[in-house]
């Protein structure tokens, strides 16, 4: 068991005791201000004439913007959305804009995904969130992680890259107004050029130089971003840049690297968890043709479940090294997870929830007392939850492609994590960070899998068998499924009461899982893997029905099979274990989930009126058809969803689904719309089908014949409602996958008066 804090342990004394733990050194580097994110350590790699005016932006002659994209576009719409923020600040059309990848620097550092680990309730405000937040934004500067993830891409850009535009901007408005002897006030940009009420016109492209070279010091501080209402460009429907390109075939994703003289990898990994190599006989696949080398892989230190441990065979095409695997002789060593079981794992887990007090995460009022003051008419309910691990099954396989030559190392990699390969690659290799370098491709599919740099350390350690040469290791589709980092397996116990009334007095709950933390921090960033991890809570104790007495605890259990973070994370679990209790208590109450809702949101407009939203929408259920609701908040963004199902036999069909979501100012609706329909896809994917089971050490699915997705004649209409919104926004990739499994359950009880507990959901 790993180190659960004592009961009477809130988030708040966690908290204060990590800040104070520093001393006053830490203190005084705090009260520092963050350092800059305008201008890059290496001036930006320019061609065609081009003049960088900050690290975002650089602007040719002929006016041809190039902007900087920090983050991976993985199908969630960056290389959009992003350049769109810059352009609005900046005064240039779209279409004169475009993308250059970022170097790795710390400017590009993802600040928002490290500051939303923190357990903070949504509704919490005061100096000790906000004191937190800052010191953990200047941790990941310092950091220095470029990290696609936590839906976190447009809120972290979201000032940085608008400043620079802005900047950019003002720079080449002071060299016009230089050269024209006016004041700069009297100029503004304007669709690429900077104009003057007296009649003069400039292009960026013929000031650019001049704007460079001027030697202004001109930083965030000395402009003035637009508000809302100024916005021409942010907050209209822009088609997607890349859609162009994966239509036609030009895309190029990992596994379309294709440097000259390239060879190709596949490997063979033990199929026990935490297995390791024992030994093997490569003579017979070294004789067969076009076979290069056969290349032990030990997995790396950090890597406490041995993920990573096989052997793989080099060859001149993929098909020969794969059939070459076929003659390996490989004796494995299972170790001490041989006889694991899911079944082993779950009553561990109930084991660890009858005896460990675990961490609460969120106590107000008094459950205990609550619970037995409930008078005649009321009602207490108890209830358990359970979900399985989870794949990511990304459509473009596990991938990378290396080479080591001359002491550089170059990469091709479809990555969220670019730094970290980086890292990993220097550390394999046995060089230094700046003799690595990346190109980061397309990625067909991330879902959190592209996190991790398995897969990096395995190439570079092939490549430098190779002889100088290029190699391309790719996974088989099995190689993925069974050696995954997996979405946490969890169980939830309910307890909740309700009064004469049909209020709730009364909620409890109390979880076990695996902590991702643990194991992520120190597998690829060689951090402690300690302490309490949001992931495993969120969507339980940061909910906002008002409930005037209430406790969320969650147990931490260790795990041997390897974990990571799975879009939405620990969101995509509680949100049913929640929701669906919710609709448990709604029923014990003698109403309806969606008034029972209402009543719970009284302090809560947004909330309220994304739920209000969802279910004008959705309107009434035909006839033979039940509407299922589910509300959740994740990664700042609040969704409600209505499933219209129906039931054939034990046959379940997910008709159409209704999303609303309030994701703040909606930077680019035809994105948002896009990813509510590819997280209701994958949420439903999961809620249907998705399971990953262990039995005698083994991952019992291979592919997706025993792991199956959603198919394109099972997937329902989706329509979003967007709610208008002048906050800053927030999450948008992952927060539409929470609710669906929830609203799901909640119109087969409706239509079955089954209540299905576990996931994937299976009628009796």
């Amino acid at each position: 068991m790993s180190q659960n804090a004592p009961k009477n342990k809130t988030r708040r004394r966690f908290l204060l005791g990590g800040l104070a733990a520093g001393g006053a050194l830490v203190v005084g580097w705090g009260v520092q201000p963050p350092r800059q994110r305008l201008h890059s350590a290496q001036p930006l790699v320019l061609g065609g004439g081009a003049v960088a005016l900050n690290g975002w932006v650089a602007i040719a002659p002929d006016g041809t913007v190039s902007v900087v994209v920090p983050r991976c576009e993985m199908g969630q719409g960056v290389n959009t959305a992003l350049p769109m923020l810059l352009a609005e600040e900046l005064d240039v059309p779209l279409a004169q804009v475009r993308i250059s990848q970022a170097p790795i620097d710390k400017i590009f550092s993802n600040l928002e995904v490290l500051r939303e680990t923190l357990p903070f309730h949504p509704d919490d405000r005061g100096s000790v969130k906000e004191g937190a937040q800052w010191m953990l934004a200047k941790v990941a500067r310092e950091m220095g992680i470029m990290m696609t993830g936590g839906s976190s891409s447009v809120k972290d850009a979201w000032l940085p890259m608008r400043e620079a535009g802005a900047v950019a901007r003002a720079m080449l408005i002071a060299a016009a107004a230089q050269e024209w002897g006016v004041p700069a006030a009297q100029c503004k940009g304007s669709a690429g050029f900077v104009v003057h009420p007296g009649g003069k016109r400039a292009s960026y492209g013929s000031l650019a130089a001049k704007a460079a070279a001027a030697g202004l010091d001109i930083g965030p501080g000395d402009v003035r971003l637009k508000e809302p209402a100024e916005f021409t460009l942010i907050g209209t429907p822009q088609a997607r840049r890349d859609s162009p390109a994966k239509v036609n075939g030009s895309a190029l994703f990992g596994i379309d690297a294709r440097p000259p003289g390239m060879l190709y990898a596949a490997l063979t990994m033990s199929p026990v968890v935490g297995g390791k190599v024992a030994s093997f006989d490569a003579a017979a696949a070294k004789a067969m043709p076009g076979v290069v080398a056969v290349v032990g892989l030990a997995p790396p230190a950090s890597h406490r479940t041995g993920a990573g441990a096989g052997v793989a065979v080099i060859a001149d095409s993929y098909w020969r090294a794969r059939q070459a695997l076929g003659a390996l002789a490989v004796k494995w060593d299972e170790g001490a997870n041989a006889g694991l079981s899911s079944a082993a794992i779950f009553k561990q887990f109930a084991s660890a929830l009858d005896n460990e007090s675990g961490f609460t995460y969120y106590e107000t009022g008094d459950v205990a007392a609550a619970t037995g003051a409930v008078k005649a008419g009321g009602k207490t309910i108890r209830a358990e939850y359970r979900a399985p691990f989870l794949a990511h099954a990304t459509m473009e396989p596990v991938n990378c492609t290396a080479q080591v030559a001359h002491g550089k190392v170059r990469l091709w990699a479809s990555t969220q994590v670019p730094s970290m390969c980086v890292d990993m690659a220097a550390k394999v290799a046995g060089v230094a960070r700046a003799d690595v370098s990346v190109e980061v491709m397309l990625l067909g599919g991330g879902f959190g899998r592209r996190l991790e740099v398995d897969m990096v350390g395995q190439a570079v350690a092939l490549a430098m068998a190779a002889g100088g040469k290029p190699v391309q290791l790719v996974w088989s589709r099995e190689d993925d499924m069974t050696h995954d980092v997996y979405r946490p397996a969890a169980l939830a116990r309910f307890s909740g009461s309700v009064d004469a009334q049909g209020r709730i007095v009364a909620y409890d709950n109390k979880s076990a899982s695996g902590s991702i933390g643990h194991q992520y921090f120190p597998r690829n960033l060689g951090l402690p893997g300690v302490g309490p991890d949001k992931t495993t809570a969120e969507g339980e104790y940061d909910m906002q029905y008002e409930i005037d007495n209430q406790r969320v605890v969650h147990v931490i259990v260790d795990s041997a099979v390897p974990l990571g973070y799975w879009r939405s994370v620990g969101h995509s679990h509680n949100a049913f274990f929640k929701e669906s209790f919710i609709d448990e208590l709604a029923h014990a109450a003698g109403q309806d989930g969606a008034p029972f809702r209402r009543a719970l949101l009284a302090r809560h407009p947004r909330h309220l009126a994304v739920l209000d939203a969802a279910l004008a929408k959705a309107g009434t259920a035909p006839a033979g058809r039940a509407h299922g609701v589910a509300l959740h908040q994740s990664f700042g963004s609040i969704v409600a969803q209505v499933a219209e199902v129906s039931v054939t036999g034990k046959q379940i069909r997910v008709h159409r689904v209704v999303c609303a979501i309030d994701c703040g100012l909606a930077v680019n609706p035809n994105i948002i719309a896009q990813q509510m329909e590819s997280a209701v896809v994958f949420g439903l994917s999961a809620a249907l089908g998705g399971e990953i089971t262990v039995k005698n050490g083994r991952i019992e699915q291979g592919n997706f014949g025993d792991y199956p997705v959603l198919r394109i004649d099972s997937a329902p209409e989706v329509e979003t409602v967007i709610i208008k919104s002048a906050e800053p926004p927030e999450g948008v990739g992952e927060p539409g996958t929470p609710p669906i499994a929830p609203a799901l359950a909640n119109a087969l009880f409706k239509l079955t008066g089954q209540r299905l507990r576990s996931l994937p959901l299976r009628l009796a």
